[in-house]
């Protein structure tokens, strides 16, 4: 029998602007065929496009005030009993918070159409400091579908 191995979650280093791991990861998340550089550029140049939007806030706080707003508690599971399958609401797990937090505002601001992906990424981190857009309507949803579907939280096991 095999021997139980888990692996380490890897060490990231941070952002060479803001020294932040939050925003390493993100840069990461938003890169596409490891085009590091160009998903670099545009997260700078939209964090310098909130700057100007919201003034009395640091931009960096802005994103992460933008990234805790967005993060769902609740989400709803299939689990299956005595033949029928039940959406179950389960609390998240924070990395998966974490991740579900920065794909929502990607795939809004990447939904939006007609502007440069800087602006359309400003404008959803803005949105969702705001507590407002896509990404805060998606998880809205989410919740309230684990709202809806509270009645069967005891098959949580």
């Amino acid at each position: 029998m095999a021997k139980k191995f888990t692996a380490s979650a890897k060490q990231l280093k941070p952002d060479a602007r803001y020294n932040s791991k939050l925003v390493q990861k993100f840069i990461n998340s938003m890169m596409w065929q490891g085009k590091k550089s160009v998903a670099t550029q545009i997260f700078y140049d939209a964090m310098d496009i909130v700057a100007k939007r919201v003034k009395e806030v640091a931009p960096l706080e802005v994103f992460e005030t933008a990234i805790n707003n967005v993060k769902p508690h609740l989400e709803v599971r299939s689990k299956r009993v005595g033949g029928a399958s039940y959406q179950v609401p389960m609390p998240v797990n924070p990395r998966r918070q974490q991740s579900l937090a920065f794909r929502w505002i990607l795939a809004s601001s990447r939904g939006k159409k007609g502007k440069a992906m800087c602006e359309r990424l400003a404008s959803e981190i803005t949105d969702a400091y705001n507590r407002q857009g896509g990404a805060m309507t998606t998880r809205d949803n989410i919740h309230k579908m684990a709202e809806a579907n509270k009645a069967f939280a005891h098959f949580a096991w």
